[in-house]
């Protein structure tokens, strides 16, 4: 095959493999093959090293055979992640089915590997419960010729995915059956390379596990950080299903029982026995600015209009940090913009959004800007007034956010939760020193940036290994 560019090429009658699709015969995807047929060891079809190539089956809801108890696995292709099986999150069958299931029940050190949606995401089933699939995941039980390990790292290689992806078909997702997984290549090192190969991925899986655990660990000392810092001490309290309120609490507020629960009336009880005097947020601020989403990026007619990045929830995480990598692009009004430019110092705020898990009130700080950039209308931009610092500001919000106190402050409507803006705005803020809000500020940013360190280090592990298991393979 001749690459003509990108989109035009050229391949010869005898390469076309029963395959007239174009994307089948890129230029990459022969690269691949021919170095993969280059390398240093002779490769085999997955077929001719298998024992069992087979995919579940999901059993009919008249069943009704899933269980919240006690039962068997039942792992589906959104349970896999790459080397990863999360056992937590697959549902469970009633053991009584156990004798249908005879012929899908895994055994120790089967291959699993995702055949629809998330195509070629595979791991290992390395535990001895009974458990069995969906039928978007395709079982490969390997003969003793392949150390199961290794075939699973070579399965969550570049080069095996992108052959997965060349021979997937698409309807409404894409999807690969067993007769094509069972013609796939997998190099076959002798048994002490496989297990060389396996240790040296093992190694660097588990230095990745022990710096994402302490960068989990620093993330979740964070907010403890703060409150401890205010003299903020919120007990474990538990919601009663039933209370009673008095009529004059409610006078004009909201009529719904939620924010009138133990958990949320405790959490603003323990912020006004701070040492420091509160005030309300919105007397700390020097303007509170709704957002504008503005129009489409191919608008033609924009004359008065200025193409500027707009910020979105999607932007957000957890942790306060914001992605700058995917920010959309959109026409904003000159007249508008003015106003709703962002600038150092500013918080914005996610009003609405959120997801069945995750309430909205997510809360992030401008920092360092070296761009121009606005923001959504599902998010809202708080200016801070003098007296206190904007840095200080946003890590109070994130620990409440860290106590779900957002749970409380949201109401839904047509399927979008919103924070409820005017209790929001009512939340008293502890107000130390300054050179008080400065200390929190900056221990917030160090361990923020800390944690941050350590998940770079951690995907750096296993992305130094994969290069070295690539020379170990397929030679430099």
């Amino acid at each position: 095959m001749q690459a003509v560019n990108n989109k035009c090429f050229i391949v010869w009658s005898n390469d076309l493999d029963n395959r007239l699709d174009p994307y089948y015969h890129k230029k990459e995807f022969t690269e691949i093959i021919n170095k993969i047929k280059k390398g240093e060891f002779k490769t085999k079809e997955i077929g001719e090293l298998s024992e069992l190539v087979k995919n579940g089956s999901t059993p009919k809801a008249s069943l009704k055979c899933f269980t919240e108890n006690d039962g068997i696995l039942f792992i589906r292709n959104t349970d896999l992640k790459e080397n990863v099986i999360r056992y937590s999150s697959a549902k469970k069958i009633k053991k009584a089915f156990e004798k249908n299931l005879k012929g899908l029940l895994l055994k120790k050190g089967d291959v699993l590997i995702s055949m629809a949606g998330t195509i070629g995401v595979s791991a290992i089933y390395n535990i001895d419960d009974l458990a069995t699939i969906n039928q978007n995941i395709t079982l490969i039980r390997f003969n003793k010729e392949i150390n199961p390990h290794y075939a699973t790292i070579w399965l969550n290689t570049y080069y095996f995915k992108k052959l997965i992806d060349r021979v997937a078909t698409i309807a409404t997702i894409k999807y690969v059956n067993n007769e094509v997984i069972k013609k796939l290549p997998i190099p076959v090192p002798p048994l002490a390379v496989q297990n060389k190969i396996v240790e040296l991925m093992q190694s660097a899986y588990d230095k990745k596990t022990d710096k994402e655990q302490r960068a989990k660990n620093i993330l979740n000392s964070i907010d403890d950080y703060i409150l401890g810092g205010l003299d903020i001490k919120i007990k474990d309290i538990k919601n009663k299903n039933c209370f009673c309120i008095n009529s004059k609490d409610v006078e004009s507020k909201r009529l719904d029982p939620k924010g009138y629960l133990d958990t949320p009336q405790a959490i603003i009880k323990a912020i006004k026995k701070s040492e420091y005097k509160a005030k309300i947020l919105s007397e700390l601020l020097e303007t509170s600015i709704a957002g504008e989403w503005g129009k489409d990026a191919t608008l033609e007619n924009n004359k008065g209009y200025s193409l500027i990045k707009v910020l979105r929830n999607t932007n957000f995480d957890n942790q306060g940090n914001l992605n700058f990598n995917n920010v959309a692009e959109r026409f904003i009004e000159n007249r508008k913009l003015a106003k709703v430019e962002l600038k150092t110092g500013d918080i914005l705020i996610e009003k609405s959004g959120g997801s069945p898990i995750q309430p909205v009130g997510r809360v992030a700080l401008i920092e360092n800007l070296n761009d121009r950039f606005t923001f959504s209308n599902f998010l809202q931009c708080f200016r801070v007034r003098k007296e206190c610092l904007p840095e200080y500001l946003f890590c109070f919000l994130k620990a409440l956010y860290g106590l779900n106190y957002m749970e409380y402050l949201q109401n839904q409507t047509t399927g979008i939760k919103n924070l409820i803006m005017e209790e929001y705005l009512s939340i008293p803020v502890p107000l130390p020193p300054i050179d008080k809000q400065r200390k929190l500020a900056n221990e917030f940013k160090n361990r923020l940036e800390n944690a941050n360190k350590l998940k770079i280090e951690a995907k750096s592990e296993v992305e130094k290994a994969k290069q070295e298991v690539k020379k170990m393979i397929l030679g430099k």
